[in-house]
């Protein structure tokens, strides 16, 4: 896949850019594009763009959310109501017609990479159907699926998928639960990692806790094949993260991180806020209606800089987060 064992994780919603990619290659990492959240069109773009940056191989990551939820979102709402007002927003459609990762949107970006295939193909919050794990066949990408039991991974492994990315507790982001209503598991990564290769023999990339060479070593030793890092990377210069969020994720008097549904409706580890705490327990289990629902919430606040109503995505060891450039990161991190 690459010369050294270290993998930018794709990060949607900004994060991830076709320099952060071509960095990390030029390093001797691999990467990921974030196509979540994003149009065909866009996605076809950052391709394009990442091609005339780099030769080296990389990966595009896909977002496939399960079916419509209507758990308590008119109530959420209602909740959350005065944060929009605050900011002089009003809230966000939950059912938006042009959601990028559902119905024959998704397959236009299937299409794309039909059309212009990466290296791999990740896939996130399922697995496909057997008529998208055709078309994602036809692509000849490697086809990789995010799991988070061990059970998970069995299931990837009989639809016949190529290999896993293990993710534990420690994570930044979203955690990537095939089923949006249950609860993540507590396992870390390491123990998680043992127990899927026990159970499956697929190869498998580590994701989650990992934020030295060290640790990188200990999960190769453990049986990964690499260790996928996102966290790692955000402060780098070529990352999309916002000012907002970098400035948070350096900021001494931030408490820690916690899991919330605050802010889509998925579990993710976040750094800990107000909106996190007040709202995050009466989350409805609504992907992706709630990330729908709150992002003018959260693209004023990251506008305005105000970190209390922002999803600040970060996993646990985020104070090793470095700014400069992302060279620097995988070096630090190759064992």
């Amino acid at each position: 896949m690459s010369r050294l064992p270290v993998v930018a994780a794709p990060m949607a919603g900004g994060p991830s850019t076709p320099a952060l990619v071509a960095a990390v290659a030029a390093a001797g990492g691999y990467g990921y594009l974030a196509a979540g959240y994003l149009t065909a069109e866009r996605l076809a773009a950052q391709i394009a763009e990442l091609r005339e940056r780099s030769t080296a191989p990389f990966g595009v990551n896909l977002f496939l959310p399960g079916p419509p939820e209507e758990r308590d979102v008119r109530r959420y709402a209602r909740r959350i109501a005065p944060e929009a007002a605050a900011l002089e927003v009003e809230l966000g459609d939950p059912h938006p017609w042009d959601d990028p990762d559902v119905g024959t949107r998704l397959d236009e970006k299937i299409r794309v990479l039909r059309d212009d295939p990466p290296d791999t193909i990740s896939l996130t919050f399922a697995l496909p159907d057997p008529d998208r794990l055709a078309a994602l066949r036809a692509t000849g990408a490697r086809l990789t699926a995010t799991v988070t039991s061990p059970e998970e991974a069995a299931a990837a492994e009989r639809l016949g998928l190529d290999g896993l990315v293990v993710q534990g507790t420690d994570a930044g982001g979203h955690r990537g639960i095939h089923d949006v209503g249950i609860e993540p598991s507590d396992v870390d990564t390491l123990d998680l990692l043992v127990e899927v290769r026990r159970r499956t023999g697929l190869p498998v990339i580590a994701a989650g806790g990992v934020h030295d060479a060290a640790g990188v070593r200990r999960a190769l030793d453990a049986g990964a094949t690499a260790v996928q890092l996102g966290t790692a990377f955000l402060r780098t210069d070529a990352a999309g993260t916002s000012a907002t969020h970098r400035d948070a994720l350096a900021d001494p008097d931030v408490s820690g991180t916690l899991v919330t549904r605050a802010f889509t409706g998925r579990p993710a580890r976040a750094l800990t806020n107000r909106f996190a705490v007040e709202h995050g327990p009466l989350a409805p289990a609504a992907y992706p209606e709630l990330h729908h629902l709150t992002r003018p919430i959260r693209a004023a606040a990251a506008a305005a800089g105000d970190t209390s109503r922002l999803h600040l995505w970060a996993g646990v060891h985020f104070r090793r987060a470095d700014d400069g450039p992302a060279a620097e990161v995988v070096r630090r991190l190759t064992p």
